[in-house]
């Protein structure tokens, strides 16, 4: 394929050379003509390991080349990659100056092509960026329209510096998207010859995904940072204390516990969380992350009260009580939590949660239990059917209640969930998902 990279930086680099390396003929695009040069006299850029090797064998085979014409690359191309930098503005927005510039000369340059073009950014943008401005901006200056005369895509990068050509060539997953079939099939082309599974998913699902991946990165180098730091000041090995935490695939490095939705509770999470927090103050450690957290969780809850109280209905229907579905346990459960602010503000509740019996809860669960809900027995409904006919707003907290109770539920009542029991229902109309 002949490809065009504008942005001769870190991702520009690696992606053009890797690109000629694996036999495509890639016309390289930058304003500065200092990388112009240095790639055209078969040297790299920038500072990345193996990275010069390539580029001087693929400019010496002819399958790489270097300019600052827009017009001479975006011509001579079937697909132009644009990574140029996107930095950060004073507010903390992404400046995308470079990349409307750039979107604008290719744009200009499209006028005068008579062949399908496809144009795929890799820049770290805004979901709803490529969509909002730049397709627009792509139309309205070459005076083409997408899907007919050029198409539009979005691929994500995740190379490291120091680690990029590896990380290029051994992805543990490819996510892209594309607008129209051809940059489609394009993408599918170029992303098949690393032999590794790839998802397409929508354009701003692929923005979305390249900010949550340096988010969880930066959450994960802090969290640990702050564990190093509450172990030195009880004279414990951190480093030995996150490999044991990592020797943990089932649950501590794995999907688990990853999946959006209401509050976390019950036995340990939120006393162990606050233990760690009293170890750190006792030791005069600062916690920011797992202070973080306590309050994200706290914003859940009142998120879901909000969504609740927002249906203007005073009978509410909740399904399930207990903290996680298929245990008695209420300690620290959000849905216990969630029940006493609604019944604190008036509301009239019914609760059914087939495992949930007063007469069989024993020790600190009967304990807990008691002290935030003393009043829950006259919340308790034995049978479902009484819930679906009493609720005007049905708040499902159990996600193997909710499988059962959906196709049930009268029409005209409200739905609250907080739990997602199926992937391809959103928020629309009466049935509004917590955070989906």
């Amino acid at each position: 394929m002949d490809i065009s990279v504008f942005g001769v930086g870190y991702v520009g680099a690696v992606s053009a050379g890797c690109l000629a390396r694996d036999g495509h003929r890639v016309i390289a695009v930058d304003v500065a003509a200092s990388k112009v040069r240095a790639l055209n006299r078969g040297f790299s850029p920038i500072v990345e390991p193996g990275l010069d090797h390539i580029i001087f064998e693929n400019v010496r085979a002819g399958r790489l080349s270097a300019t600052a014409s827009v017009n001479k690359a975006t011509r001579a191309s079937d697909l132009s990659f644009i990574c140029v930098g996107t930095p950060s503005a004073q507010n903390g927005s992404s400046d995308i100056s470079y990349l409307e510039r750039v979107t604008s000369q290719i744009a200009t340059a499209l006028r005068g092509k008579n062949f399908y073009h496809s144009v795929v950014y890799r820049s770290t943008i805004t979901p709803g960026t490529v969509e909002n401005v730049l397709i627009p901006q792509l139309e309205r200056i070459s005076e083409k329209r997408i899907g007919k005369d050029f198409g539009v895509g979005y691929l994500p990068e995740f190379l490291r510096e120091s680690t990029a050509i590896h990380d290029y060539d051994n992805p543990s997953v490819k996510i892209f998207a594309a607008y129209d079939e051809i940059t489609l099939e394009r993408l599918k082309k170029i992303n098949g010859e690393h032999n590794v599974p790839y998802v397409s998913v929508d354009i701003k699902t692929a923005e979305a995904v390249k900010y949550v991946n340096n988010a969880w990165h930066a959450a994960k180098i802090s969290f640990a940072n702050e564990i190093g730091n509450i172990c030195k000041s009880m004279g414990i090995d951190s480093h030995q204390v996150m490999d044991l935490l990592c020797c943990d695939r089932k649950l501590n490095i794995s999907p688990a516990y990853l999946k959006p939705g209401f509050a976390f509770g019950g036995s340990c999470l939120p006393k162990d969380l606050r233990a760690l927090q009293f170890i750190a103050r006792k030791n005069e450690v600062g916690t920011p992350v797992l202070d973080a957290a306590m309050e994200a969780n706290e914003i859940q809850l009142t998120r879901a009260y909000n969504m609740v109280a927002a249906c203007m209905k005073r009978r509410i229907g909740l399904l399930g009580l207990s903290f996680k579905a298929e245990t008695d346990d209420l300690r620290e459960s959000p849905l216990v939590e969630l029940t006493e602010r609604l019944y604190g503000r008036g509301f009239d509740i019914k609760i059914f949660d087939p495992n949930i019996q007063i007469g069989k809860l024993t020790g600190t669960n009967l304990k807990y239990v008691r002290s935030r809900l003393p009043h829950i027995g006259s919340l308790l409904c034995t049978t479902l059917s009484e819930v679906l006919d009493y609720a005007e707003v049905l708040v499902i907290g159990n996600a193997n209640l909710g499988r059962e109770v959906l196709p049930l539920v009268r029409d005209g009542t409200a739905i609250v969930a907080l739990v997602r029991i199926e992937r391809n229902r959103v928020s629309a109309g009466v049935y509004q998902g917590l955070c989906w």
